[in-house]
């Protein structure tokens, strides 16, 4: 939004600040060095870097790049994606089939920013706005793009233009898009994964094409209210021991900084299952849930499989009916340890 701002500024007046001052859409004013800026006949590019704070965003220190050039009269802003902005090849994201992978809410603000310019300055806010992302393509492979069906770069995200610390927005925007488009595809079963390693073993224990296929991350909670809105007939909840034993404990968000195991109730489960004093006694002495779930197997006891039965509960919880849930828990090699619902 900014280095479009500043182009079409600098396009009208002749000129460029520097730097750039915006408004937001809740009322912010930030203001942001230009990392280049050049003026040519009709056509005027500047650049800005990305500080995406604590979110764990891809792009966070890239430069997004603003080509604004002037079009037909009547003809508003239209968008266009240069090197590094993938365009979208399928159905279910919120940007038709063709157009340039940047979402409605970045459009949104760059169109609100230009016709107020447009506004101010007196002129015509016909445009063409280029986005180009430099490294864009390399930048695309560490992230969910092609399996969303985004080809050729990054894509464009954002809906404020403020990043709130530690919200890993981007990781949950994606979730909701690989849903939308799984969706749209007609996958009837999805399948949310914790892990690439239980990503790939549920993959295989189900044999799901690649558009089945969540990475929920920590975010099961966003990935689970998406599918309220967005419910599929059925779905996998796949993961290691111990994040799927805090999201049986209520958890909707397993990150290490934001759950805890309760290694207390883990052991009153041991309890129910039979365990004996003696196993309890050597419980007692782990401080994480997987080395609790090896001594556990080791004895013959179920405990992945409760934990899966308790994961399952919350899930079908939170969704509040209409899709048949399974729960499958994964060891560090990809095998199947427990399960529920099958």
């Amino acid at each position: 939004m900014a280095a479009a701002a500043a182009a079409y500024r600098a396009l009208v007046v002749g000129a460029f600040t520097d730097p750039v001052t915006i408004a937001l859409p809740k009322g912010e004013k930030p203001s942001f060095a230009l990392s280049r800026h050049t003026l040519i006949g009709d056509e005027a590019t500047a650049g800005v870097i990305k500080d995406a704070g604590d979110d764990p965003d891809v792009t966070h220190g890239a430069e997004i790049i603003a080509t604004v050039a002037k079009a037909a009269p009547g003809s508003g802003v239209r968008f266009a994606a240069g090197p590094g902005v993938g365009t979208v090849t399928r159905p279910g994201l919120p940007v038709a089939v063709g157009e340039p992978a940047i979402n409605p809410g970045p459009r949104g603000m760059i169109e609100g920013a230009i016709r107020g310019l447009a506004e101010e300055l007196d002129a015509a806010g016909d445009v063409v706005v280029t986005i180009s992302v430099p490294n864009g393509e390399v930048l695309a492979a560490k992230t969910s793009n092609a399996r969303l069906g985004i080809i050729g770069g990054i894509s464009i995200l954002g809906t404020t233009g403020v990043v709130v610390p530690y919200s890993c927005s981007s990781w949950i925007a994606s979730i909701h898009s690989g849903i939308d488009v799984a969706r749209a595809a007609g996958i009837t079963h999805i399948a949310g994964a914790t892990g690439r390693t239980s990503e790939d073993a549920v993959r295989r224990l189900h044999n799901l094409p690649e558009v089945a296929l969540i990475d929920m991350g920590d975010f099961v909670g966003g990935m689970l209210k998406h599918l309220r809105k967005r419910p599929a007939p059925r779905l996998t909840i796949a993961g290691g021991f111990g994040k799927l034993v805090k999201f049986g404990q209520g958890a909707l968000d397993l990150h290490s900084d934001r759950s805890r195991v309760d290694l207390a109730a883990l052991r009153a489960d041991l309890l129910s299952l039979g365990a004996t004093p003696e196993l309890l006694a050597k419980t007692d002495a782990e401080v994480a849930a997987a080395p609790v779930e090896a001594l556990a197997r080791a004895a013959g006891l179920p405990l992945a499989d409760l934990t899966a039965r308790r994961a399952r509960e919350v899930a079908l919880a939170t969704l509040a009916g209409g899709i048949d849930v399974e729960v499958a828990i994964f060891d560090r090699a990809g095998t199947l340890i427990g399960r529920a619902g099958a």
